[in-house]
């Protein structure tokens, strides 16, 4: 028995309230960067990108939620619907009978279905809020890899219920090669995350779940030109694995701002883990050890705890913790999720299925984001609590007598 099984945490129970919170609220609340949402704002006669900045990044940065005074609006999100509708599934998978479980992730994907964007060449889903960068902006009707990848993940998991789901999300391909400019190189192929990204930068965590996409898509068809797309994705990214083992947020790193951030570079490691388990084990079997191995000791500290990137602590945020667990659960360390779910109950659970949004050095923001904590931890309980059943319902090794 793993030290994990030993634990006491009641993931069952934590999913079901986490779960219970977000369902009372229609799945509808702030979000990371939703300051742009400001009706005040809005209201502003002058659209001008340097008051949308200051507005969203100092509601973003605030130590308190300053969204109720500035009217942000809450919305419900097209990727936290989908993680929501993945662990109301994987609920309904642990037998929880405190709801009808698939009945609610049912709900969810069709919410996604009637939630898609318009005007491309196949499914998608992006943001819902207007998101300000410098010089550029993008909107809620933008399609993006992210949200799509997971939307696609959702409706295939459900496709049992409608088959056209499957249908819909295969349709995703389209958007990927066609919209997002998959583009063949001498180390691969890359996709851009959203259709007018600037080309002179590669965005690698939305390159490799452009990959693992593809590999939903050949788990769920056999389609053998899905698999070979996914690896040619993952080839770029793993070539430009630094030699820590870790990613920087985009190739060349120059043009990043951010560098090997824990969520970002979890996405890549949980993708590089589903391509092993969907396609092939041993072709990027190197580069995710390397990987797995400076996540662990670079971005987590010995007890669990996030760090922010592989040079700064703080802040611990709870979307990385949410990602560590589910990476870890994946590739089968369930001791070390285990450590990581339990610095997180101590640290940023608020109790009710409530969770917080950052430990900061010297305080916490104590502010409830529905998709940015909320969905995460549901999803990463979820696939936590399931792989927990399964361990613990393994029968132990045999003893060699002779």
């Amino acid at each position: 028995m793993t030290a994990a099984l030993e634990r006491s945490i009641d993931a069952e129970s934590l999913l079901a309230e986490t779960l219970r919170y977000a369902r009372t609220r229609a799945y509808t609340g702030w979000d990371y960067a939703d300051g742009m949402s400001s009706r005040l704002l809005q209201a502003v006669p002058v659209d001008n990108q340097w008051l949308n900045l200051v507005v969203q990044e100092g509601i973003k940065r605030a130590p308190i939620n300053l969204r109720r005074l500035f009217l942000v609006e809450q919305r419900q999100s097209f990727k936290g619907s989908a993680l929501f509708a993945l662990a109301n599934h994987n609920a309904s998978l642990l037998g929880r009978e405190e709801v009808d479980y698939d009945a609610e992730a049912t709900r969810l994907a069709d919410w996604l279905v009637d939630n898609r964007r318009e005007g491309y060449h196949g499914f998608c889903g992006g943001h819902a809020h207007a998101l300000q960068d410098l010089g550029s902006r993008r909107v809620p009707s933008e399609g993006d890899v992210v949200s799509t990848t997971y939307g696609v993940r959702a409706l295939l998991a459900l496709s049992a219920f409608d088959p056209d789901y499957a249908t819909l999300a295969e349709s995703a391909a389209e958007f990927l090669t066609r919209d997002l400019n998959y583009t063949e190189t001498a180390d691969g192929a890359y996709i851009t995350y959203v259709a007018a990204e600037d080309a002179t930068y590669h965005t690698l965590n939305a390159i490799a779940l452009a990959a693992s996409l593809f590999c939903d898509l050949y788990e769920y068809t056999g389609t053998v030109a899905y698999a070979e797309q996914a690896t040619a994705l993952l080839s770029f990214v793993v070539a430009r694995q630094t030699p820590l083992g870790g990613w920087y947020y985009r190739d060349p790193p120059e043009a990043s701002h951010l560098s090997m951030d824990g969520h970002h570079n979890g996405f890549i490691i949980e993708c590089l883990v589903r391509y092993a388990e969907q396609v092939d084990a041993t072709r990027f079997a190197p580069a995710l050890d390397r990987s797995l191995q400076f996540y662990r000791d670079q971005l987590f500290e010995r007890d669990g705890a996030p760090r922010w990137d592989e040079k700064r602590i703080f802040p611990r945020d709870i979307h990385a913790a949410a990602q560590g667990i589910i990476v870890f659960t994946r590739a089968g360390d369930l001791d070390f999720a285990t450590r990581i779910l339990e610095w997180t109950l101590k640290t940023l659970y608020a109790g009710d299925g409530r969770f917080y949004y950052r430990k900061e050095r010297f305080y916490t923001k104590r502010i409830v984001l529905m998709r940015w904590a909320e969905a995460w931890m549901a999803y990463a309980l979820s696939e936590y609590a399931l792989a927990y059943r399964e361990a613990s319902v393994q029968p132990p090794e045999a003893t060699d007598v002779r």
